[in-house]
């Protein structure tokens, strides 16, 4: 086939020349299987030669659209022409000299804008990392220093990463848990807000949260808590209205370190720049990565200064973190998620979506619940006529939209959550055409 350029350049169409997988893909899978370790799995078996705007294009010359750039990653769009133009800068500059050895202004430049843009008129600092599993186990490290505490809560359906740390703040067991134990001590887990399955206002599901860390981790042993704003292995579960104030008021009170885990929610994909400005939650630490570098590897902790301060130098850093490749993408991602207003196109998306499902659920009652903000999206399915997770249609549609071009995500406790991430850049054209292919594998299934 002709060697394709990635990005917008990309024509913006679904379009089948083989079947999915095709015989190019397939060969690479062979290889893939033979090659890599049999733990390393792929939800839709297509080896991607280029990508851009809402499209992702395979060996064969199958032309996809994204509904999850790359669980939420390229949100400015894959191969976008300010990124690209930054990193290339970049790499003709220096690849590496690693930090904490000999710094460089790029890591600076990425701290002072994310300390501008994180919620709170505080004054804040920030250290940068690779990964989101990373942000967040040197998120807890900075808050147990801090406090001189080691209790750590969590929160039911929570996804926090796979480290050993994280691992065991992550609620659910195959396929991140199941025989990798044993993990970090001093972790609690307590009820979230479930809205479709408890029933409960933001204040009631808070108490009970609240109720049950008093009664059995006692806030003399807690140094932090950490929630997703909405949880996004979880189900894309966004909590009732009230319920994050109330941690976050409990939190002050009594010295815990108050942190929300933004790495999924973060940089427009809720609508906002962050998820916590929805209801005014004001953190005192928040994580965040995947968006941050339109695909590079980066992630970032900010928060308070008191607290980012209080860990010893030396004690934060690591080879390749805050990458000055990388640095140089967050910035221009950044710039173009305000330049081009995505937070303002995430909303346009979520709308598209509310209206689509919600016309399909009048007449499907296996819809359980359309949630989520912005172009974070999803569909919970249950078993029709009550609210029992309905996982094998779940799988069905995800199946038949990546057979029909579409690649599609599923997540949840229960395995019964379609969830859409398509990236800002998607056309409403293409959307829509992705949306319509979700909705004839419902009704096949």
């Amino acid at each position: 086939m002709t060697e394709l350029v990635g990005g917008p350049s990309l024509p913006q169409e679904r379009k089948l020349v083989t079947s999915i997988p095709g015989p190019k893909s397939q060969e690479m899978m062979a290889r893939k299987n033979a090659a890599v370790a049999a733990g390393v799995g792929v939800a839709l078996p297509v080896s991607i030669v280029a990508a851009g705007g809402g499209v992702m294009v395979d060996a064969d010359g199958n032309s996809l659209i994204d509904l999850g750039s790359g669980i939420a990653v390229t949100g400015v769009g894959n191969s976008a022409p300010a990124v690209v133009e930054a990193v290339v800068n970049q790499v003709q500059q220096f690849t590496h000299t690693c930090f904490t050895v000999t710094p460089y202004d790029g890591y600076v430049k990425v701290a002072e804008k994310l300390n501008e843009l994180i919620p709170g008129d505080h004054e804040k600092r920030s250290a940068l990392f690779n990964s989101g599993a990373e942000a967040v186990e040197n998120a807890i490290k900075i808050a147990r220093h801090f406090t001189k505490k080691n209790g750590v809560v969590v929160f039911d359906h929570a996804y926090h990463g796979r480290t050993n740390l994280t691992m065991g703040m992550t609620a659910k067991n195959i396929p991140y848990k199941d025989g990798f134990g044993p993990f970090a001590p001093e972790v609690y887990r307590v009820p979230t807000s479930y809205p479709f399955r408890d029933g409960l206002s933001g204040a009631e599901a808070a108490k009970v949260a609240l109720t049950q860390i008093e009664k059995q981790v006692g806030a003399g042993n807690l140094a932090a808590i950490i929630i997703e704003p909405i949880q996004g292995e979880g189900g894309f579960i966004a909590p009732a209205e009230g319920f994050l104030p109330a941690l976050q008021a409990w939190a002050t009170e009594n010295n815990v370190v108050f942190i929300l885990d933004e790495v999924q929610t973060g940089f427009a994909r809720t609508g906002d720049l962050f998820a916590a400005n929805h209801e005014g939650v004001v953190p005192d630490m928040v994580t965040t990565a995947k968006g941050i570098a339109g695909g590079l590897p980066l992630s970032a902790v900010t928060g308070r200064a008191d607290i980012m301060d209080s860990a010893h130098a030396g004690g934060l850093g690591g080879t390749y973190a805050g990458s000055p490749i990388a640095c140089a993408a967050a910035l221009a991602t950044i710039d173009t998620y305000e330049k081009e207003n995505l937070t303002e196109r995430a909303r346009e998306i979520g709308a598209i979506i509310d209206e689509f499902f919600g016309e399909l659920a009048k007449n499907d009652d296996r819809i359980g619940e359309i949630r989520g903000r912005g172009a974070m999206k999803a569909v919970e399915f249950v078993v029709s006529g009550s609210k029992e997770p309905n996982a094998a249609v779940t799988g069905a549609i995800a199946k038949q939209a990546g057979e029909q071009g579409v690649i599609l995500l599923t997540c949840g406790t229960y395995g019964n959550v379609v969830r859409f991430l398509p990236p800002l850049s998607i056309s409403d054209e293409l959307l829509r055409e992705g949306l319509q292919v979700v909705a004839d594998a419902l009704a096949a299934n």
